[in-house]
């Protein structure tokens, strides 16, 4: 039932741990914000801000009233043709953003010459108004390779400037409106003294001028600017541009618009041009013709001296009249079928076709219509692709099989035509044999006027068709109409503030926390009890030792309040306890060792401040520096008194006691020292002699405690063959200093039985890692500190 909350604690307490070990280093991530954010601030300062500007625009559908129902009857061509023309909005969107378009606008506008208002930092635009115009008269070969450099100019009066290159090659003053010679070509520079204040505040001021290719500039605006038909189902147009100069980006798009439109009425204007001229040519014809008939009815009836038609025909002549007036119409369809013909025999594939001819029926006038249409559209695609292209091959078919279905229906006109032109001459031949008695003047004289009619009324046609023709080229409306002109957002919309301070912050605390992260990962040392307790965990750890500074006393002093003091304390208290739990009785001698895996984790520090803190109890306590490779004891003692003989003499001379040994210490009248003596050739082997249990034997009977300082466990066996003397053997790790790897070595002696009733103590601990964390350390001290210590400790 307690498992489940024993493991949410245990997650709880990790959780808080960790967030903890970050916390400790608060000031560097308060470091990073500051820097970060202030980082931020200098890139919004001198970072151009840029505004976004629209319009919008809908594309007019040139097929509307009436355009659909003219491809009804090529439906079944393919699915191709239909899908082509339901709708074009995506080949409009094309063109919009066409390279070809838009190079036209940079024309236009200039926009391939660009000025800037030099400053201290950053450089501004100037696009409203411009103190002075430089003009690009000629090139040399040389900017076929090389870019145009540009050029720094700096206003020095009305009449004069000065000029130089960027990298500053050339330079010279010169006077507004002459020709000027550099090594790229000709300028001539010219001033803009329309407002004249605002031109003087431009003198002795840098104003620099880059010239680049059209092309260049109409790719890169070809990139930025966005031509989307955002409602579907639609012929809306929606044209944006950002741009860090709002009014400039306006331009553009109106230009944009406006030779679009251009573009589109060029295209509408060559089917009604190319008809116009069509007609002009027939009329020639048929105007000579007229005039030829007119010529010969006069000479008819000159010659033939006629004046009047005689009375008895005329009966006749009503009821042949119909019959005349089908023959005329059958006639002039005919003459207009052949026409077609004739124009589309010679002409070739890329030519237009003449609309609205007069042929009776609605077939022949919608194909020529679409024929025309996908001309206009095979061309449009040719300017943006190869005649190789899927689509442009596709659309190249269906033009050949439009043209061979309308030459077809043409040429079966004509024949169905001639067919009744042969019935009606037919019933006129009957009629003619019942007016046999009229003169055979008069029936000549009635061919000449049925001529003469048949001219007229073509004649009338196609001056009523160039006309409308005519019409059709003045009143071309533009395609895309205008909902919206070109406007620009009030506030930028980049740089985005509130996304760059965000993107900051989280920086300001993404680099300390990895930077802080990085130091965990490659740190391999211990840093606190818990890094102990997890490499340890059946070992008890009995004390920590704080870091000291190097203002600190090493040793513990009389009536001392120290953090070291107290720390020491509770290791007594806690080594006590160890004692009792061992059955070890009040009155028999305890036996301390205090080792460590290495050099340096100070067990000899360790041992020293144990001894006087037992000594503090009134404890009779006797330190004995069994280190006989390494001693140093003889650190904490006055010169005098490291001449004193120590363990080595006492193994080596049977003569020699431990009391001859032990000397008071100076610190404590309860402690004595036995020093650990000369360096020995063989330290091993003189540590296996059984002199080394004597000198306990004889300590015990004087003393309460012995307190033993070691060598490193792993570096040496010496300790590990006096373990056996040791009621509690005291392994001191030191923090930041002993590698976590090396606390295997302890648990492997302590499983093998080389090492036995062993504690912990943890050494030269941080305040910041003191106890749990710092939650439970040790703060119960009238010590005054000040805020930024017990903030940069927590």
């Amino acid at each position: 039932m307690n498992t489940p909350m024993n493991n949410s604690e245990a997650k709880e307490t990790s959780l808080r741990e960790l967030v903890e070990k970050y916390l400790r280093h608060w000031y560097w991530f308060v470091l990073g914000v500051i820097i970060a954010l202030a980082l931020a601030f200098i890139y919004l300062r001198y970072t151009t801000p840029s505004y976004a500007t629209h319009a919008t625009v809908i594309i007019k559908d040139e097929r509307s009233g009436g355009g659909p129902s003219e491809l009804a009857a090529f439906a079944d061509l393919g699915g191709f043709f239909s899908k082509f023309n339901n709708s074009k909005i995506e080949n409009e969107l094309a063109i919009f953003n066409s390279k070809r378009i838009i190079s036209d606008v940079v024309r236009e506008l200039d926009l391939n010459i660009t000025y800037q208002s030099l400053g201290t930092v950053k450089a501004s635009e100037l696009y409203k108004y411009k103190p002075f115009t430089v003009q690009y008269l000629s090139f040399s070969d040389s900017t076929r390779t090389n870019p145009v450099p540009t050029l720094i100019f700096e206003i020095k009066s009305s009449t004069q400037y000065a000029v130089e290159t960027q990298s500053g090659a050339m330079q010279g003053t010169h006077t507004f409106g002459e020709r000027v010679s550099l090594p790229f070509g000709d300028i001539t520079v010219l001033p803009n003294l329309e407002n004249v204040s605002i031109f003087e505040s431009f003198i002795d001021k840098q104003i620099s001028v880059t010239y680049r290719p059209v092309e260049a500039v109409a790719l890169a605006y070809q990139q930025r600017i966005t031509v989307a038909n955002d409602i579907k189902n639609s012929n809306v147009v929606n044209v944006r541009l950002q741009s860090p100069v709002p009014e400039k980006a306006e331009d553009f798009i109106n230009e944009l618009i406006f030779q679009y439109n251009k573009d589109a009425i060029n295209d509408q204007n060559q089917v009604a041009q190319k008809t116009s001229n069509f007609i002009d040519s027939r009329l020639e014809i048929i105007t000579r013709e007229l005039d030829s008939v007119e010529r010969n009815k006069e000479q008819f009836k000159s010659s033939n001296r006629l004046t009047d038609i005689e009375t008895e025909a005329q009966i006749i002549l009503q009821n042949a009249s119909e019959y005349n007036n089908r023959q005329s119409g059958i006639a002039t369809q005919l003459e207009l079928a052949n026409t077609m013909i004739d124009y589309m025999e010679s002409s070739s594939t890329n030519d237009l076709l003449p609309s609205n001819i007069g042929l009776d029926g609605q077939e022949v006038g919608e194909a020529v219509n679409n024929y025309n249409q996908l001309i206009l559209q095979r061309n449009k695609l040719l300017k943006t692709s190869t005649a190789k292209n899927p689509i442009v091959v596709n659309v190249n078919n269906q033009i050949e099989q439009i043209r061979e279905s309308i030459l077809s229906s043409l040429k079966n006109t004509s024949n169905a035509l001639k067919v009744s032109m042969r019935d009606l001459n037919y019933q006129e031949a009957a009629l003619n044999s019942k007016i046999a008695q009229v003169p055979t003047k008069e029936k000549l004289y009635r061919g000449i006027e049925r001529q003469q009619t048949i001219k007229e009324q073509l004649y009338l046609f196609l001056l009523q068709q160039r006309e409308e023709a005519s019409i059709s080229l003045a009143v071309t409306a533009p395609k895309a109409k205008i909902v919206d002109l070109a406007y620009s957002s009030k506030a930028p919309v980049a740089p985005n503030r509130p996304l760059i301070y965000m993107g900051a912050l989280l920086a300001g605390l993404l680099v300390p926390f990895i930077g802080v992260y990085g130091s965990f990962l490659l740190n391999t040392k211990v840093a606190n009890r818990r890094d102990v307790e997890r490499a340890l965990k059946d070992t008890p750890l009995i004390g920590e030792i704080p870091k000291l500074k190097k203002s600190d006393d090493e040793l513990i002093q009389h009536n001392d309040r120290s953090i070291l003091a107290e720390s020491f304390r509770i290791l007594r208290t806690n080594l006590q306890y160890l004692f009792v739990s061992k059955e070890k009785g009040t009155a028999e001698t305890k036996t301390v060792f205090v080792t460590s895996t290495i050099k340096g984790e100070g067990k000899t520090f360790v041992a020293f401040n144990l001894a006087l803190t037992l000594a503090l109890t009134g404890k009779k306590v006797v330190l004995l520096g069994a280190d006989i490779r390494n001693p140093q004891l003889h650190r904490y003692l006055p010169e005098a008194f490291r001449k004193n003989k120590g363990l080595t003499e006492y193994i080596i001379d049977p003569s020699l006691t431990a009391k001859e040994l032990a000397s008071q210490s100076e610190y404590n009248p309860n402690l004595s020292i036995v020093l650990s003596g000369v360096i020995p050739p063989n330290p091993a082997e003189l540590l296996m002699q059984e002199r080394t249990t004597k000198i306990f034997d004889e300590l015990s009977a004087d003393f309460d405690y012995i307190i033993v300082d070691t060598a490193p466990s792993m570096l040496v066996t010496d300790t590990i063959l006096i373990n056996k003397m040791a009621d509690i053997m005291l392994y001191v790790v030191r923090a930041g200093y002993t590698d976590k790897r090396l606390l295997e070595f302890p648990k492997d002696a302590m499983n093998d039985g080389r090492l036995s009733n062993m504690a912990v103590v943890l050494n030269n601990v941080t305040m910041s890692n003191f106890g749990y964390g710092n939650k439970y350390g040790y703060t119960y001290s009238n010590e005054k500190r000040s805020l930024r210590d017990r903030m940069l400790r927590r």
